[in-house]
């Protein structure tokens, strides 16, 4: 990769990252859960799709508001302990090497850091339609 591209690549993480953090505070997302995207890539054999990847950092009693993200979204936690719950579904406690998944038909009723002393750290990879949000609040 040349220096102009990995320059252009960085400069767009860093900008879908500042971007994704001021959506989510404003519309309602994680406040103090720190989202950072790792990867945008169009699906070029599934058109209008595409997958982001991001990391959540959840700093000790973080919760999220329900939401829901209109997406397949694929959860692998890192570090700590996390909480996790769908609508119809049982709320699950996940450590570091578990799994979660959401569907996109799916409101997450139920997310929140397990410990108010630890952090915990997760992965989402979500396959989604190519420029949607990928938090929607729900009220």
């Amino acid at each position: 990769m040349t220096k102009i591209a990995r320059s252009l690549g960085l400069t767009f993480l860093f900008a879908a990252g500042a971007a994704m953090a001021q959506h989510t505070a404003s519309h309602g997302g994680p406040k103090d859960a720190k989202v950072t995207p790792l990867l945008t890539q169009e699906m070029k054999d599934i058109p209008g799709k595409e997958v982001l990847m991001i990391t959540v950092d959840y700093p000790p009693g973080a919760v999220d508001p329900v939401h829901r993200h209109d997406a397949h979204s694929f959860v692998y936690v890192l570090e700590g302990s996390i909480v996790m719950g769908v609508k119809g579904g049982k709320e699950v406690t996940l450590k570091a090497g578990d799994t979660f998944y959401e569907g996109p038909d799916d409101i997450h009723t139920v997310g929140r850091n397990a410990s108010k002393t630890k952090p915990a750290k997760f992965v989402v990879t979500l396959v989604k339609n190519k420029g949607a949000e990928f938090f929607i609040p729900v009220k």
